[in-house]
């Protein structure tokens, strides 16, 4: 059986451009990539879901065979409803892989079915993190090369600085 829809799931508090890079190269590998936006009601999020999934929506427009969605509640119910291949996870560190191994093995357990795959950043993204994009935003640092252009507009509109 050939793989043909890979969901990427996250909080994607802001989406930047590390995660930009995964979906492009998941979406040569894949027929169809489902970029799912979680609530994330276990993380203290800078934007609403709603913000993230506009952000990500807009900033993936030009991905053919990617789709942005939000969910909320378990990702295993969410690969199950999506009826997908595999999920995908971004590994940067040995500490993300330790918690990713973790995460993927507990939704094994719930569904056997449940397939991950791990992919590592380029290299040139192996530093880039949301929160350190929010850190820097807050201190007044330049985003621009972190990020995509829609979410750098989304902050200044949503947390406007002081000039």
């Amino acid at each position: 059986m050939s793989l043909k829809t890979a969901l990427y799931p996250g909080t994607f508090d802001p989406i930047t451009n590390g995660h930009i890079d995964l979906v492009k190269r998941i979406s040569h590998v894949f027929d169809r990539v489902i970029v799912a936006v979680a609530a994330g009601t276990h993380k203290n999020t800078l934007l609403t879901l709603q913000q993230r999934h506009e952000v990500a929506s807009e900033s993936l427009k030009e991905c053919d065979r990617v789709e942005c969605v939000t969910f909320d509640g378990l990702l295993v119910d969410e690969f199950r409803k999506r009826k997908v291949d595999v999920v995908i996870r971004g590994l940067r560190a040995i500490s993300d892989f330790e918690y990713e191994l973790m995460i993927a093995l507990m939704n094994r357990k719930l569904f056997p079915e449940f397939e991950t795959v791990f992919l590592m950043p380029s290299e040139e993204y192996i530093y880039l993190h949301s929160s350190l994009v929010k850190e820097i935003y807050r201190m007044g640092g330049e985003i621009g090369c972190l990020v995509p252009e829609p979410v750098e507009k989304g902050l200044m509109k949503w947390f406007p600085r002081e000039k």
